[in-house]
């Protein structure tokens, strides 16, 4: 039975982070692969900071290629609007009747899970993994979940962006066709 891990994401802009947590969680939880999955328009987030989808998915497609275990979906930006949890896993589902799915998350994003549009089916359709994340307090809460331990990287895509506005390097943060790409394109200029 084939395992697929889900790594939902504005991708703003992937970093060697998100590639590490796939990493980390196909190994430990024997996945056959994990699909990464850009959000067109994430709905916790203002669309005005957020780069291009089109832009987003190139950098993900870029920052994983060479890497046989991981895909990326454009599933999310294809159906356009705001991208809910549900409607993905409800279409991977669809796409692989007989695997079993898991949803990958930051430690800083489980606290939020039971505020999750439709939180009882996504459980019905994924299981969790959560992956720690620096300076996460971790929240009791109901939802089953596996967790994954890996080394600290505190980076993140606002960091990124930060470093990018000030005009300060970002190499070693993202893989380097992304900055190669981010420069190419003028992507997070002011």
């Amino acid at each position: 039975m084939e395992r697929i891990g889900v790594l939902g994401g504005t991708f703003n802009p992937i970093h060697i982070g998100h590639l590490a947590i796939a990493q980390m969680a196909l190994e430990r939880m024997h996945l056959t692969k994990v699909i990464f999955m850009p959000a067109h328009m994430p709905p916790h987030k203002n669309s005005h900071a957020v780069a291009g989808a089109k832009y987003r998915y190139h950098m993900v497609r870029l920052a994983i290629e060479g890497n046989q275990d991981f895909e990326v979906s454009d599933f999310e930006i294809a159906k356009r609007g705001k991208s809910y949890t549900i409607d993905t896993m409800q279409h991977l589902r669809q796409q692989y009747v007989d695997a079993k799915l898991y949803f990958i998350i930051g430690g800083d994003t489980l606290s939020q899970l039971p505020s999750w549009r439709y939180i009882d089916d996504i459980r019905k359709i994924a299981e969790f993994i959560v992956v720690n994340r620096p300076g996460c307090v971790k929240k009791s809460h109901d939802i089953k979940h596996h967790s994954v331990i890996m080394p600290g990287i505190d980076i993140s895509s606002s960091y990124v962006r930060m470093r990018l506005f000030q005009q300060r390097t970002v190499r070693y943060f993202v893989p380097e066709p992304v900055l190669n790409y981010i420069k190419e394109n003028h992507i997070y200029e002011t």
